[in-house]
């Protein structure tokens, strides 16, 4: 019974604090340059926090202590020297030894009685009542705030009420405020320094990062000065390197296929030839039909290749003029195709392998279905294209394998029931090489939707 007590108190103090780690998670910077400012940042300030605390403290303790204990010590003796003088006799020569040796100067109200014996001043105020108290018998107020830059204090004694007025820099010291400002300059300056070496630290790190965001985009004619720290430099080194070898691969490997889509279509096209040449018979028609195929099957491998290699630049493209386009094209195999694209929406990107993407989306979509329908919106930070079918839809553990290179939902090699198998991995290479990509889900017209998305 006490372990599962003890469990649940345990559970109970955890699950308080994950909200309180969240909390905190959720305030600190997110950025590298916000991060790396706090980690050098907030331990020096909160060092210097404390050692200010620590010495301001015990400074102005010990010699506000002092300054309000010499100060009280001074009225003390003076009062002491009028309560003797009960005639006033000597009043003129201690009013003036006060003044000059002392700085405080006397005033007397003969007969009155001390009313008001409040004390004011803040931290300092108490302090100096303390030290009054301490050396006086009688009754007495005090008040830092009479009158700007003057402590005004009032002690009862027989003939009257005896007041005191001197300058605050007796119980004041200039040094504190002189600290503070110099305190609060050195480390303003401090930080600024900081701030303009931190922020030339991660600019490099942050043209790294969109560098290579434009090579995962197939941008390989980009460059990037190497600059920054001595790791950073390595850094940008091997990235660069990094691309020149995807893109000597990547040409090497188009070139490699061109060379042999070039060297199969010449015998191809010779069979073709023979074929068309010897008498009509059912062996020619199905040899013709294979031949046939297998151009299709090269000049889909070609272009499967030569997507990776783009050489299109980047440009502004309106979504609505380019899907209208697509979708012409594809009403010509059928009139079942409804577009709607909401809004004018522009992105940029490369517009001849958008349209391919999308067309070969679309195809898709008519080869196993009989309607189609395309939807566009722009969103906060994307556009998405929505792309319906009424067909067979995919299965749920087949959405994800559909876009490997020749995967087919059917085992047949058939061209007219299912092509080669890479329309749909063309197309998520070009969404990807854009920033984007495609997802596939179930359909409202009962088959699938493939949704391709790209940023803004």
């Amino acid at each position: 019974m006490n372990d599962s007590l003890q469990k649940q108190s345990v559970f109970s103090v955890g699950s308080r604090r994950v909200p309180l780690l969240l909390r905190i998670k959720r305030i600190l910077p997110k950025s590298l340059f916000g991060r790396t400012l706090l980690i050098f940042i907030a331990p020096a300030f909160i060092i210097l926090v404390l050692a200010a605390y620590v010495f301001f403290a015990r400074h102005w303790l010990v010699v506000t202590k002092g300054m309000t204990d010499s100060l009280a010590g001074d009225v003390s003796f003076i009062v002491s020297l009028v309560e003797q003088d009960y005639n006033f006799q000597n009043w003129n020569q201690i009013s003036e030894l006060a003044e000059k040796n002392m700085g405080i100067t006397l005033s007397f109200q003969r007969a009155e009685t001390l009313l008001d014996r409040s004390n004011s001043g803040g931290p300092v105020g108490v302090m100096l009542k303390r030290a009054l108290a301490d050396k006086l018998q009688n009754y007495f107020s005090s008040d830092l705030k009479h009158e700007r830059g003057l402590v005004v204090i009032r002690v009862q004694i027989p003939q009257g009420v005896l007041s005191f007025a001197a300058s605050d820099r007796k119980v004041y010291s200039p040094t504190t405020q002189v600290f503070i400002i110099f305190w609060a300059g050195t480390s303003v300056l401090m930080t600024l320094i900081a701030l303009l070496f931190m922020r030339n630290q991660i600019k490099p790190i942050r043209q790294l990062a969109l560098f290579a965001e434009q090579i995962g985009k197939g941008s390989y004619s980009s460059t990037m000065n190497i600059a920054g720290a001595t790791e950073v430099r390595k850094a940008i080194t091997s990235v660069m390197l990094m691309k020149d070898r995807l893109r000597r691969q990547i040409h090497q490997r188009t070139a490699m296929l061109a060379g042999v889509s070039h060297d199969l279509r010449t015998p191809l096209t010779r069979m073709r030839l023979q074929l068309e040449m010897m008498p009509k018979s059912q062996e020619t028609k199905d040899i013709l039909e294979d031949v046939s195929e297998m151009e299709q099957m090269l000049n889909a491998y070609l272009a499967f290749a030569k997507g990776e290699e783009s050489s299109e630049a980047p440009d502004a493209v309106d979504v609505k003029e380019l899907l209208e386009e697509v979708a012409s094209s594809a009403k010509r195999v059928s009139n079942n195709v409804e577009l709607s694209v909401k809004g004018d929406i522009k992105i940029i990107a490369r517009r001849n392998s958008m349209k391919r993407c999308v067309t070969n989306l679309l195809e898709n979509a008519l080869r196993y279905g009989t309607k189609a329908s395309i939807y566009a919106e722009a969103g906060d930070k994307v556009v998405s294209i929505v792309i319906d079918d009424n067909g067979s839809g995919i299965p749920y553990d087949m959405r994800e394998e559909i876009f490997k290179p020749f995967v087919r939902l059917e085992d047949s090699r058939n061209s007219d029931t299912g092509g080669v198998g890479l329309g749909l991995s063309i197309a998520r290479d070009i969404a990807r090489s854009h920033g984007g990509d495609i997802s596939l889900s179930d359909s409202p017209l009962g088959g699938l939707r493939a949704k391709l998305w790209v940023p803004v």
